[in-house]
């Protein structure tokens, strides 16, 4: 469709049935949106735009809505997404840039997604496939008990606690674990995590006979972190943002649930954002109601951004109704992850 007469109807349609949740007529598009045509060629233009299947009319006698057709040229012809304001932007930088630690950064960022739209929130956290070993700290904390800390150079900390059975002294203890953890530092810094992982057995064959039992202890349950690592995790918040808007769900609320709690689902749907060619503005990924391969999200409307600096490391986003507020989302979705790719920069 090229006439840009019609488009400039049709982005009336779609943005006042996002503000009034009602079916747009010729007479209210005449009234609100200053189109410098008579009401004759708006309902010329919107008869066009029905037959080609932009809008639909969900009752008789009825005004119309977009269809998921009309959302995606709407989304497409966006020629910029607009800034937020600077008062939204110091508010976005202002929470998170108190975050202690990954999965502090995670955990604000998803509930920031959620509070700013208005939608239920999903991050993904930084996929660790491609990630290195920064450091490994194995420190004594009394008794037979060991703390072992990873930390990736994405800023992933995985920590495990460590009792010891094998025999061991005492007092051997804190300078075995001092050992193995310059041992650990020596063969595994700046390793990719896999390959850290299946380094470990090297380690042990390292360390005095007499005190290896100890330490495959040690590097058993460092093997777990490095396991734990490597799997793919999503956080999830403000599903409850669905539920007050359930009546843009008609078919059911209860299959976008049951979704979004199918977390490899949603691992699925961020790995194919992630690869799409149909990207807006920005660098930004929105799926539109049938466009989502999985029938529970067949209703819901997604937009997504990879974070991290260069080549993404992961990706976040919101998940509302296919009545959404594209321009307004995809902003924030964009500025929310341009912060917390810097932040992961620091």
């Amino acid at each position: 469709m090229s006439d840009e007469r019609r488009m400039a109807v049709l982005r009336a349609i779609v943005e006042d049935y996002v503000s009034t949740r009602e079916p747009v007529g010729s007479k209210n598009l005449v009234e609100r949106y200053q189109l410098g045509v008579s009401p004759a060629t708006i309902r010329n233009d919107m008869a066009v735009l029905e037959e080609e299947g932009y809008i639909a009319q969900p009752h008789t006698s009825a005004g119309r809505v977009p269809t998921d057709k009309g959302y995606r040229l709407f989304v497409d012809r966006l020629a910029t997404v607009k800034p937020m304001s600077a008062a939204e932007k110091r508010a976005i930088q202002a929470f998170l840039d108190g975050a202690a630690d990954l999965d502090d950064i995670v955990d604000r960022t998803v509930r920031l997604l959620a509070s700013i739209t208005r939608q239920a929130a999903v991050v993904q956290y930084p996929s660790l496939s491609r990630a290195a070993v920064r450091h490994v700290e194995v420190i004594h904390v009394g008794g037979r008990s060991a703390l072992l800390v990873l930390i990736t150079d994405t800023g992933r900390v995985e920590q495990r606690v460590v009792t010891l059975h094998s025999r061991v002294a005492d007092a051997e203890l804190p300078p075995l674990l001092a050992d193995l953890r310059t041992r650990l530092n020596a063969a595994l810094v700046s390793r990719r995590v896999a390959e850290a992982r299946d380094l470990l057995p090297g380690v042990a064959d390292e360390v005095p006979a007499p005190q290896r039992a100890a330490a495959d202890e040690v590097l058993a349950a460092l093997r777990d972190g490095l396991t734990a690592a490597l799997e793919e995790r999503v956080v999830i918040a403000g599903t409850a943002n669905l539920v007050r808007s359930g009546t843009d769900f008609p078919a059911s609320l209860g299959s976008v649930l049951e979704a979004l709690e199918e977390h490899v689902v949603l691992l699925r749907l961020m790995q194919e954002m992630a690869e799409d060619q149909q990207s807006g503005p920005g660098g930004l990924s929105v799926r539109i109601g049938a466009e989502n391969l999985d029938l529970g999200l067949a209703e819901t409307s997604v937009v997504t951004s990879g974070y991290g600096e260069g080549q993404a490391l992961a990706r976040l986003g919101v998940l509302g109704p296919t009545r959404m507020d594209y321009p307004t989302t995809m902003a924030a979705v964009r500025s929310v992850a341009r912060y917390v790719s810097r932040i992961l920069a620091q």
